[in-house]
């Protein structure tokens, strides 16, 4: 009798260790599964935030914070961020009375004022203006003079059609 309740014991403790490495096995091999779906989800997070890193250099291209032969320009003047002090003179031109005087087009529900800014060199200047329903956009020709004045010229205009 008290062999059997070894024998019985024996083959108790086998089964569950055989149990046990089946379990361990399978869960092995679900994580090494799950591991390989998390790298592959890794990598292409990493070609997307590269080919992202490139359309956003790409984009910066035409922009006087990354042209280091227009900002040469403006050595001589000491001005810590000359895109921020241009973009800021061009949006004191909203503060007057009426439209932009830059935009060559009466509002039709509001004034129309200068909302985005892309200063593209040490010369030209993109712009998007608006009244609040019907938009458009500029090019601006602008001198910064050495007294920190700024000329600005429009160079050409377009406004947008409503579609509906």
């Amino acid at each position: 009798m008290k062999n059997r309740l070894f024998l019985y014991l024996f083959i108790f403790s086998a089964l569950i260790a055989l149990y046990f490495f089946v379990s361990s096995g399978k869960m092995v091999d679900s994580y090494e599964a799950r591991i390989k779906k998390q790298e592959i989800v890794v990598e292409q997070l990493k070609d997307s935030l590269q080919t992202t890193t490139l359309k956003a250099l790409e984009m910066q291209y035409f922009s006087l914070e990354n042209n280091d032969d227009a900002l040469a320009y403006y050595d001589h003047l000491n001005i810590e961020d000359s895109s921020n002090y241009i973009a800021d003179k061009l949006l004191e031109t909203n503060e007057s009375k009426g439209s932009n005087p830059l935009v060559p087009y009466e509002g039709m529900e509001n004034d129309f004022k200068i909302n985005k800014i892309k200063i593209l060199n040490h010369k030209w200047i993109i712009a998007d203006f608006s009244d609040g329903k019907y938009w458009g956009e500029i090019l601006v020709k602008y001198e910064l003079k050495d007294d920190l004045g700024v000329d600005f010229s429009l160079v050409d205009h377009l406004l947008y059609t409503r579609s509906n």
